[in-house]
Parts: structure tokens; C-alpha cells; sequence
């Protein structure tokens, strides 16, 4: 079953009666709170099940005040959710072979498979969600996705400052392109990243627009 996000859900203000609003000895930390809230939001997505507020609060056992004061809507929600398991890259050091540091980047960040926790079934759930969501695919560009690209991003800009990349390079149109060659052989081919003949034709049209960016 696809996964569905329910629509409509509104803000809920705190109340002095929530549970969650005072801590006392033994009460988790928001940290905690927050684990709860978005693992079982990560349950529902991959069991396919409709996601809702009130399915988040009933699987995670936080309340619902305590939930929004986290999470100003169910679209951040679910954005966070669908990020478990990604990371942001570290930044390339000044010195590093940009070519290769790029190649590998681009090839290791692509295969979703090879990231714990982030299943190749789970990489699709994103798409099809997103896909089906005009909302929270923005909510998730803003949120996790810009900030993964800006590690690479840097480094090229530096390229371009030390004049081994072009002076009118469009680092982030070329960002665009070394990332949607990865995302076509998934979504339009159907293949899977880390078959050998996958990587190689990925490799080539990385080759391709690396040549293009070259001062």
C-alpha cells in the first residue's frame, strides 16, 4: 500500500495539563521525546500505513501538544522522518584531488544502500512520497536536502576562486547535474546504484560534466 499523508491537520497549542509540559524526576529528556515521535513516524512510512497525527501520537506515546511543539506541522514531520539515516558530508579539505573527491562523493552518497539504516525500499518511500506531496517535498529540499549539497557546493566555489574550475561556473546547475544522472538510473531506468554497470555509466556522465566544469 502507498503511504498517504493526511491532510488538514492543524497546529495544537500547549496546555498546562499536558504530560510532557513539566519534566519531573524520570521523565525523558526532548531528545527522547523527539526519537519517539519520529521513529514511529518512520514505522508508519515503511509499513505503508497511512500517516496522521493521531496514528504518531497513539505509536509513540507523546502527546499531541508535545508533538506539534516539536514539529510546527505533520509535513516537517514526515520530511524529518524520511531523512533518518542520512547525513551531511563533511567538508573537502583545500588540498584534496576535487576530480576524485567528487566522483566519490557523488557515487557513495547516490547509493542509498550503502548508508545504515537507509534501505533501498526506503529511498523509494521518499520518492513516492514526495513525488505525491508538492508541500512536503519542499519542506524537505529546505530542511535536509540544501544542506547536504553545501559541502560540495563549497568545494566547487573554492575550484572556481584557485581557477582550476571555470570563472562562470554554475555550481549549483552543476550540482544538479551530477545528482540527477545518479537519480535517473533509479527513477527513470529502474536500475539499482552499486551494479557495476550502473556505477560505470554513472561514472561516464559524471566524466562528461566534469570535463565541462573544467577551467
Amino acid at each position: 500500500m502507498t503511504t498517504v499523508i493526511a491532510a488538514g491537520s492543524s497546529r495544537v497549542a500547549s496546555s498546562p495539563s499536558d504530560s510532557t509540559s513539566r519534566r519531573g524526576p524520570g521523565r525523558p529528556r526532548d531528545q527522547d521525546l523527539d526519537q519517539l515521535i519520529v521513529g514511529a513516524t518512520l514505522e508508519l512510512i515503511d509499513a505503508g500505513d497511512e500517516v496522521t497525527v493521531s496514528r504518531v501520537v497513539e505509536r509513540s506515546g507523546v502527546s499531541r501538544a508535545a508533538l506539534y511543539r516539536r514539529w510546527p506541522s505533520l509535513t516537517s514531520l514526515i520530511a524529518a522522518a524520511l531523512d533518518v539515516g542520512r547525513v551531511v558530508p563533511p567538508e573537502l579539505p583545500d588540498d584534496v584531488e576535487l576530480r576524485s573527491a567528487l566522483f566519490a562523493s557523488m557515487l557513495q552518497g547516490a547509493d542509498s544502500t550503502a548508508l545504515a539504516g537507509y534501505t533501498d525500499e526506503r529511498f523509494r518511500q521518499r520518492i513516492r512520497l514526495v513525488m505525491a506531496d508538492r508541500a512536503l517535498q519542499r519542506a524537505y529540499w529546505t530542511s535536509h536536502v540544501a544542506r547536504r549539497r553545501a559541502p560540495i557546493e563549497d568545494a566547487l566555489r573554492r575550484g572556481v576562486e584557485q581557477g582550476r574550475l571555470r570563472a562562470d561556473l554554475d555550481v549549483a546547475a552543476c550540482f544538479d547535474a551530477m545528482a540527477g544522472t545518479a537519480y535517473y538510473q533509479v527513477v527513470v531506468r529502474g536500475e539499482r546504484l552499486g551494479d557495476a554497470a550502473t556505477n560505470a555509466r554513472l561514472e561516464a556522465a559524471l566524466e562528461v560534466i566534469w570535463r565541462g566544469m573544467l577551467a
